[in-house]
């Protein structure tokens, strides 16, 4: 399909309000949309359904399902395109949202030192007036300015409109390995990845990784850990760790997911503590945002390696299930006139609560660059 026609059938299922999912995997040139045929609203019953699910940050609510079976698949190449400029009128961030983020933070700090609980992450919202702008401009913007995350626009009419391009990986998994990224600790890209990280940020990602071994050691085994390293997303560094390990023969995706999410990068540790404090002090929904979306059971096929010795193999293909799930940051919702824009950070006792309004400011540049 080229790409004109492939953009064309999505701008007519947004028409139509259609549900629909349109992404790029992380440093790909392929584009996927899938294309539900009707708006009913499908739901995510224990992780065996197959198609793109798109979930919440709090595991008590529902997770939105786009059927493979009942929806159309479509694919195309993907080059950069010229994208027309948008309209809009920023939000100004008045002294109040500073000093009530501070105070935010501030109260977090004196529970952790209380005891309450090691680290908790804390977001809000920014809103910047685009007036009726094309959700399909923004996602090309995306696909131009960050080609190392995984972009997506995704719309149901019982729901809403989403994009957003997070660096964060949440599981992978192809038969029964997988792996799962620890990401944590930020600071401003100053032009090189040799950067200098303080003890809060290493402290951070720590807690991190070290929930998520813990966590996963009752249902894997040869687990793998990686050394941290520091990466690139937009105009932020971060610490990553990349943890890996075989499912055993009695767990399932569920389980995994179930354990894992909300992870201590989205939320705090302990986790239920932490989300209970969020739940109870943030002061609005974050709904999607720092959730998860991604493909789900879907089944790819590999050829056995090639050679002289097994020329007959060659005709048999070998099939698994894959599935690759993402951390909803670094995201936005369209709602009437306005894109509504989430940004956070983790807390610790060493957090400074200046510094870490300041990186809000920061992380909302990445989806402000586009607008």
């Amino acid at each position: 399909m080229t790409l004109e026609d492939f953009f064309t059938r999505i701008e007519t299922q947004y028409t139509n309000k259609l549900p629909f999912v349109v992404y790029r995997k992380p440093r790909e040139s392929k584009l996927n949309a899938l294309l539900q045929s009707t708006n009913q609203l499908h739901i995510i019953n224990d992780f065996t359904e197959k198609g793109f699910v798109f979930a919440p940050f709090n595991d008590a609510e529902t997770s939105v399902l786009i059927p493979f079976d009942g929806s159309e698949f479509v694919s195309s190449h993907y080059e950069l395109l010229p994208v027309g400029e948008i309209s809009k009128k920023n939000k100004v961030l008045d002294e109040k949202e500073k000093v009530r983020h501070i105070d935010l933070v501030n109260k977090a700090i004196d529970a952790i030192k209380n005891k309450a609980f090691k680290k908790v992450v804390l977001s809000r919202q920014e809103l910047v007036l685009v007036g009726k702008t094309n959700p399909l401009f923004l996602f090309k913007k995306l696909l131009n300015t960050y080609t190392s995350s995984f972009n997506y626009c995704w719309y149901h009419p019982q729901v809403g409109l989403w994009l957003g391009a997070t660096p964060e990986t949440l599981v992978k998994i192809e038969g029964n390995q997988f792996s799962i990224m620890a990401l944590a600790g930020t600071q401003v890209y100053q032009g090189s990845l040799d950067v200098a990280w303080q003890n809060k940020e290493i402290e951070e990602q720590k807690f991190v990784t070290d929930f998520i071994v813990d966590s996963l050691k009752p249902s894997v085994e040869s687990l793998t850990v990686s050394d941290t390293e520091t990466v690139k997303a937009g105009n932020l560094v971060h610490l990553k760790t990349m943890i890996s390990a075989r499912l055993k023969s009695n767990s399932t995706l569920k389980d995994i997911i179930c354990t894992i999410h909300p992870t201590p990068a989205v939320c705090g540790v302990p986790k239920d503590i932490a989300k209970q404090f969020i739940l109870k002090n943030e002061n609005y929904n974050r709904e999607f945002y720092t959730g998860f979306l991604g493909e789900l059971n879907f089944e790819i096929t590999t050829a056995p390696r090639s050679g002289k010795r097994n020329i007959e193999n060659r005709a048999y293909a070998i099939t698994k299930k894959s599935t690759q799930l993402y951390v909803n940051l670094r995201c936005m919702q369209l709602k009437n006139d306005e894109a509504i824009i989430y940004v956070g950070g983790g807390i610790t006792e060493n957090s400074n609560p200046e510094s870490e309004w300041e990186e809000t400011v920061s992380k909302s540049l990445i989806i402000k660059n586009i607008l």
